[in-house]
């Protein structure tokens, strides 16, 4: 049977018991309210998050000087325009919310589909979410609490309140959150302008001793094959969020235009701001002296800015501020794509009917957070969370691949060279190769996580002839959840994107589940 997401939707909505709600419009849909400004903003804003300010010393750990360092910074940043290229292509091509779960549910069917969005919703994004803010409260609590770590149960309050502040902002307007990521993308981009300002006033004073030829490249341990290749992992996790616009792509404003664009525009500049940012650190302090610090951009401050090195911590705690809600953001759409697909309970798929936000995938994302920070040993689970999602963007361009040999005739807007998705893949192959060998552990649990999902996607999704009493208690849920939220299916695209986006679907328990 063939139905497009309208015909979708309508029979969601009969299975879910759709509600009209007086005084509210009869069709709600997801508002196309991002432009080419915001759009770059969500871009730039999930991949400038803490890292840049605090570690860098990974990439120069494992490098083994200076030199090496920076152009492991640069490779790292066309490493990544690679993949955003190959990304421009499936978000245009396949132009629907959801990102590498949409594309890897499209190109290899609902299982492959399913595992991806089982690790990213049970563990990646809410270990990444709680991770910056745990970040954000403790540079927060930093000058209240200056010579000693600030205390756990403070770190974690604070964490959550701004966590719960920015989910009701997500939830209550678009555009309040657009704004936002807007406004604290700008202020992130000024602090690193202010630092890399004074790394040119250093340089123009003559302080560049570490920048020269002789010093850059004057290793202090030979880098193995294996150093390498966890130095590339480092700078390439510092640039992951790169894809986080295609989570949002139905809310983009004409996505044909404004996605590639906002790629072309955000990649380069971070790229640009990250290893000038490594340049202007290395004009105030030796390589000994990154290593030891546990807070480059703090030592920085401290050392050239004098009274105003006060201005590196609270810049730090803008940029995470505004990761969260970059996080959020997204996130939130994925657990939407997937609700509407069929892989997570419907309630999640509906939206508010005057604000038109996710509001039942916000709340499911802000839980699982609270969940983590509360139980999770998060800085261990951070390892397994970057395995994954390395894991995660190979497969996705893999299925550019598939897909360019399964529909050779499908309309693609854009159409990379092939070249560019096989670059891509011959140094992901390399990366993964050589994680696998040097933390096995690591990887093993990161794949024993992605698999624990199979059992749950053929008794929850493949599995049709469930128990009335099961079927019962799925719709009471979420009938209750429509009327605590205030939520209700949302009116689909265009007919354009539905004849672009139409797949097989099969009727299961009264929802359309994709197999």
């Amino acid at each position: 049977m063939r139905a497009g997401p309208r015909g979708r939707a309508a029979r969601a909505a009969m299975a879910g018991g759709e509600r009209r709600v007086p005084g509210g419009p009869e069709r709600v849909a997801l508002k196309k309210e991002i432009g080419l400004v915001s759009a770059c903003a969500i871009i730039i804003g999930n991949i400038i998050g803490s890292g840049i300010f605090i570690s860098p010393k990974g990439v120069l750990e494992h490098a083994g000087s200076v030199g090496l360092a920076l152009i492991i910074w640069v490779l790292g940043g066309g490493v990544a325009a690679l993949g955003s290229l190959c990304y421009a292509e499936l978000g245009v091509t396949i132009p629907k919310s959801g990102g590498d779960y949409s594309y890897v549910t499209e190109i290899f069917g609902g299982l492959a589909g399913f595992l991806l969005l089982w690790s990213a919703v049970l563990i990646m994004y809410p270990t990444s979410l709680a991770v910056i803010a745990l970040t954000f409260s403790n540079y927060v609590l930093q000058p209240v609490f200056p010579n000693c770590i600030p205390p756990y149960n403070a770190s974690r309050i604070l964490s959550m309140v701004c966590l719960l502040l920015l989910t009701w902002v997500n939830s209550s307007s678009v555009r309040w959150a657009t704004r936002i990521q807007d406004i604290f993308t700008a202020g992130k981009l000024l602090a690193l302008t202010l630092i890399i300002i004074v790394g040119f006033i250093q340089i123009f004073k003559g302080n560049y001793k570490e920048l020269t030829p002789s010093n850059a490249f004057n290793f202090w341990m030979t880098p193995s094959v294996g150093h390498l290749a966890l130095a590339f992992l480092q700078g390439s996790f510092a640039f992951s969020g790169w894809n986080f616009l295609n989570y949002v792509t139905e809310e983009l404003v004409d996505p044909r235009r404004n996605l590639p664009r906002a790629i072309f525009i955000s990649i380069p500049l971070v790229t640009f701001v990250y290893t000038f940012t490594n340049i202007a650190y290395f004009t105030a302090m030796s390589p000994q002296e990154l290593l030891s610090s546990n807070a480059v951009a703090v030592t920085f401050g401290e050392k050239l800015l004098g009274y105003f090195s006060w201005v590196m911590p609270v810049s730090v705690a803008l940029s995470t501020f505004g990761g969260i809600n970059g996080y959020l953001f997204t996130s939130s759409r994925l657990c939407f794509s997937g609700a509407r697909e069929g892989h997570l309970p419907s309630l999640l798929a509906m939206i508010h009917v005057k604000h038109c936000t996710p509001i039942p995938a916000l709340l499911v994302c802000c839980l699982a957070t609270l969940i983590i920070m509360l139980v999770g040993d998060t800085y261990t689970l951070i390892n397994y969370v970057s395995f994954i999602n390395y894991l995660c963007y190979g497969v996705t361009i893999i299925g550019l691949i598939v897909l360019r040999w399964k529909k050779p005739k499908i309309f693609r807007p854009i159409k990379v060279n092939l070249l560019i998705p096989i670059t891509y893949l011959a140094f992901w192959a390399f990366l993964l190769i050589f994680s696998l060998y040097s933390e096995p552990i690591v990887c093993g649990v990161g794949l024993i996580i992605i698999l624990t999902g199979v059992p749950v996607f053929f008794l929850g999704v493949y599995w049709r002839n469930k128990p009335k009493c099961v079927n019962r208690l799925i719709e009471s849920m979420t009938c209750w959840g429509q009327k605590l939220c205030f939520v209700v299916y949302p009116q689909c695209g265009s007919a354009e994107e539905e004849a672009s986006s139409a797949h097989s679907w099969q009727p299961v328990s009264g929802t359309a589940v994709r197999k």
